[in-house]
């Protein structure tokens, strides 16, 4: 299988899918044909939202076709050499995907035919077996957190360990260790804003400026920098 799971779909400056625009290039390589996965957007129209997308991978030579115009989802993605999906609400994301049935057709696309999946923030949580631990809020009952599972563990998006000095709420380290209380045999990578995953037949990669936390019920938390391969 061939993945991009992005952390954030922004820059520091703003620019929006600029910092992985050659990693982008990388894995689409001379494919044209891409569908794209809007289904995360809430509080943006999913036009607008593929406008956006196509208007930040513009200097590449695909051609962007939102799944929600597509007179037939299923046969757009099996038309597609590449699919993209979107950030924004993974609860949403998620919703939509089941009720069209997109699941097991995009996870069948990816894992048996190689059609590389390029996934920011939500669309990365929608890559792992459920999105458990996605920062967003429910705001749609998805029918179940079961995802595509196309990696074997969990990620944690947008990861800083960050509290505001006075907050008396939950630190991340602390909501990922309940969730493990609660999932021993998983483990979670929380990828800070700036990095990505690179998925390949040679292994799960990391690159970006900051290093990456492997958590682990019952064992210390690793910490990885950029261009190590991660034991996932």
């Amino acid at each position: 299988m061939h993945l991009l799971l992005l952390s954030n779909s922004r820059s520091p400056e703003g620019h929006y899918l600029q910092h992985a625009l050659e990693a982008v290039a990388e894995i689409a390589g001379s494919r044209k044909r891409a569908v794209f996965v809007p289904f995360a957007g809430v509080t943006i129209e999913w036009d607008a939202y593929t406008e956006r997308v196509q208007e930040a991978l513009a200097s590449l030579p695909l051609e962007i076709e939102g799944i929600h115009r597509a007179a037939n989802a299923h046969a757009a993605l099996d038309a597609a050499e590449l699919i993209l999906v979107g950030g924004g609400n993974t609860f949403a994301l998620l919703k939509e995907c089941r009720e069209r049935g997109l699941l097991p057709r995009i996870a069948a696309r990816v894992r048996e035919q190689q059609v590389p999946y390029i996934g920011w923030s939500a669309g990365s949580n929608l890559a792992c077996p459920s999105i458990r631990t996605t920062n967003d809020m429910p705001v749609v009952e998805p029918g179940g957190f079961d995802a595509l599972g196309l990696v074997p563990f969990q990620l944690n998006p947008h990861y800083t360990n960050e509290l505001p000095a006075g907050h008396q709420g939950e630190t991340r380290d602390q909501r990922l260790a309940e969730f493990l209380v609660a999932n021993p045999a998983a483990k979670v990578l929380g990828l800070p804003e700036g990095d990505w995953l690179r998925v390949s037949p040679q292994g799960v990669q990391l690159h970006g400026p900051k290093p990456a936390r492997l958590f682990r019920a019952g064992q210390p938390v690793q910490d990885f920098d950029a261009a190590a391969f991660l034991p996932l």
